[in-house]
């Protein structure tokens, strides 16, 4: 199965409930639910979640819990205040206008003690498409800004979220982009070459030594990078926002 987030490095605990915000086809979803934790699964592309939902509910009834996949938008999430012990956002941030706003909502429906991991394309990849081409870019629902690991870490840091750790993913996906760059991206699925790697991608998915190959090329082109982060306690957060007043009032 291809994870972007480490699902042991992320401490997914049976029992624990899980929302992963933008979860497409639920890759995230059914590799939670298969470390015991009720998986709730939001996205705005009903049609991508439609034959997905079906097993994952499946999968839910199997294991005697609940697993759920919704349409929906990060900004107004349908939930309660701190509902989930973990929180999955998968390459989404590079997608919306507000993505602080965003972060302000995991938040709210993050519980005291959650976790969370937020995914986003390195910058250094993203500006090796655009060299490339604009389609990457201008494709519909495409990329509308380029990150630095530092820009997500400053918004989670906003919202409440304190950033412990990072990680990078997809080190084979990098010259797969670049070579669908390449080919004129709206017609690179008639390359036979595309095709091709594609079918390498698929194949490396399920090979070990593949998997240790592509943890070295991590560090060298990785396409993703994760930031894992836990939710402040609430003594540290009225702790920060009284050391900044007094910073303030002392300038």
């Amino acid at each position: 199965m291809l994870l972007t987030v480490d699902l042991k490095r992320l401490d997914i605990q049976p029992g624990h409930r899980l929302l992963d915000a933008g979860c497409g086809e639920g890759r995230h979803c059914f590799g939670s639910m298969a470390r015991g934790a009720t998986v709730v699964g939001l996205d705005l592309d009903f049609d991508a979640m439609r034959e997905p939902s079906k097993n994952l509910r499946k999968r839910g009834v199997e294991n005697q819990r609940m697993g759920a996949m919704l349409q929906g938008d990060a900004f107004h999430l349908p939930f309660a205040d701190a509902s989930f012990d973990r929180i999955i956002c998968s390459e989404v941030m590079e997608h919306v206008h507000d993505y602080r706003g965003a972060l302000r909502e995991l938040f709210r429906v993050a519980k005291p003690d959650a976790k969370v991991a937020i995914t986003i394309p390195t910058a250094t990849s993203e500006h090796l498409y655009l060299r490339l081409g604009d389609e990457y870019f201008e494709s519909p629902g495409g990329h509308i800004r380029i990150f630095r690991p530092r820009d997500l870490a400053e918004g989670m840091a906003a919202a409440g979220f304190d950033t412990v750790g990072c990680g990078f993913a997809h080190g084979f996906h990098t010259p797969y982009w670049v070579l669908r760059s390449v080919m004129h991206l709206p017609d690179a699925d008639r390359s036979r070459l595309v095709r091709t790697y594609r079918e390498f991608l698929i194949r490396a998915t399920a090979s070990r030594w593949m998997d240790r190959l592509e943890g070295l090329l991590n560090f060298v082109c990785p396409k993703s990078v994760i930031l894992y982060g836990a939710k402040r306690a609430p003594a540290r957060s009225a702790s920060n926002a009284q050391e900044n007043a007094t910073l303030s009032a002392a300038a």
